[in-house]
């Protein structure tokens, strides 16, 4: 399982703050079994997302996850799920619906998250938050199907035997 990070935070980019979001969720990402090969942080500009995003999923990469962290608050410039949708070809809102209902457990404010889930070529995008602490919280929920995820991708149609 190969996979990107894509931070999203003009101030991070910027170098005025450490990224704190990025080193957790690639952590996490190790742990589960993913390979992380690529890691970038980018302004919280759409297009400049959005180039991210085309990037680290077209086919030639290989690169079969992506997460992101940031940008999925209600302030003007969090633009991370508007991002994601112009990228995204298929839907797969399980990931962020599962992340939001699992939030709401450990804070109200998790209702806040507009984060998305969805498939880019061969390449599952998840959004996360920007917040070292929720990402913690958060990534177990999706971690269990990350291999089964990957599988699914890499297949080229219908179902394999026993599925």
């Amino acid at each position: 399982m190969r996979a990107a990070i894509v931070t999203i935070s003009t101030s991070v980019a910027a170098g005025r703050t450490e990224d704190t979001s990025g080193h957790a969720l690639a952590e996490l990402a190790q742990r589960a079994g993913a390979e992380v090969v690529a890691s970038e942080t980018v302004t919280d500009d759409q297009r400049t997302i959005e180039e991210a995003l085309r990037r680290h999923s077209a086919p030639q990469t290989g690169i079969s996850l992506i997460f992101t962290t940031g940008g999925t608050g209600l302030t003007p410039d969090d633009v991370t799920p508007e991002a994601t949708r112009a990228v995204i070809d298929r839907d797969a809102p399980g990931f962020a619906e599962a992340m939001r209902a699992e939030s709401l457990k450990y804070t109200p404010h998790g209702i806040l998250t507009r984060g998305v889930s969805g498939i880019a070529n061969r390449t599952l995008i998840i959004n996360f938050p920007g917040n070292p602490k929720a990402i913690r919280e958060l990534f177990p929920v999706i971690a269990p199907t990350l291999e089964h995820v990957v599988a699914t991708l890499e297949r080229e149609g219908g179902r394999s035997a026993g599925h």
